[in-house]
Formats: structure tokens, C-alpha cells, sequence
């Protein structure tokens, strides 16, 4: 018999994600040379444009990087600073950071269609994937490059 619970459980998302990873490694061979390698941390990568003046926040990049790719999670900017280069600017310095810094060969994000498909494959990302309704109404696109 077992029991079913829903509450959040840090200290046991952490034992699942240990176990997981364990049962990963036994089944891919990819996975387990990756396993406890520097590649295999996940590490944060964000990169910020602030206003000289104010120091406020006018655009932003957070991501992270493993297994040699560069995950980038949110890329933003200021309404009244898009279409000055910001956004590809801090795409490029995350890309560069994540190529010479952590050895990564390839970048992947997503984006929705209404936010900016076209913007990445102007940048060199292609589409690799895609999921209508995510959520109802809007298509999500995943999107891959290789750092070179």
C-alpha cells in the first residue's frame, strides 16, 4: 500500500532528483560520463542592462548552463528600448559566456508565438519543436543553435 500526498517538499524534490538522476545514468552511458562532471551543475547565467542614470532595470537575460548547453529561460526588455539591438546584445554575451567560459556547443529556449520567434531565427536558433494550446490559444516554440 502507499499514500498519495500533494504538499511542497523541498528535502524530498531533492531526494527524487538525486534518484533520478542515478536511474539516468544507469540506463544512458551519455548520462552517466556527464554525471559529476562540471558540465553536470546546472549554473546560473543572467546577464542585466541597467539605465545609467537611475540603475534601474531596462533589460535582462536568465538562463543557466548544462551538459554543455546554454538554457535561456527569460530575455526581456523595456518597451522603450527594443529595437536598439539590447535583446540580441545580451543573446550574443550569454552565448559568449556560455561557449568560452563553460564549454558549451549549443544554446536551446522557448518562446511564445505572440513574444518573439522570428527575433531568435534572425539570431541563428532554428525551430525544433512545438506545442499548440501551451496554454489554449497560444503555440510555444522551442528553439535550438549551435554556438560556434
Amino acid at each position: 500500500m502507499f499514500r498519495i500526498e500533494t504538499e511542497v517538499d523541498k528535502e524530498r524534490r531533492t531526494v527524487l532528483g538525486e534518484r533520478l538522476e542515478a536511474a539516468n545514468a544507469g540506463r544512458s552511458p551519455a548520462m552517466a560520463a556527464l554525471r559529476g562532471s562540471r558540465a553536470d551543475d546546472e549554473i546560473p547565467l543572467q546577464v542585466w542592462a541597467l539605465d545609467e542614470q537611475s540603475g534601474e532595470l531596462i533589460a535582462g537575460l536568465d538562463g543557466f548552463t548544462w551538459g554543455h548547453w546554454l538554457h535561456v529561460g527569460l530575455l526581456w526588455v523595456a518597451d522603450a528600448h527594443r529595437g536598439a539591438g539590447l535583446g540580441s546584445g545580451l543573446l550574443k554575451r550569454a552565448e559568449t559566456t556560455a561557449r568560452e567560459e563553460r564549454g558549451c556547443g549549443d544554446a536551446r529556449l522557448e518562446t511564445w508565438d505572440f513574444q518573439a520567434p522570428e527575433f531568435y531565427r534572425r539570431l541563428g536558433y532554428e525551430i525544433v519543436g512545438r506545442v499548440d494550446d501551451y496554454p489554449p490559444g497560444v503555440t510555444e516554440f522551442i528553439l535550438t543553435k549551435r554556438l560556434e
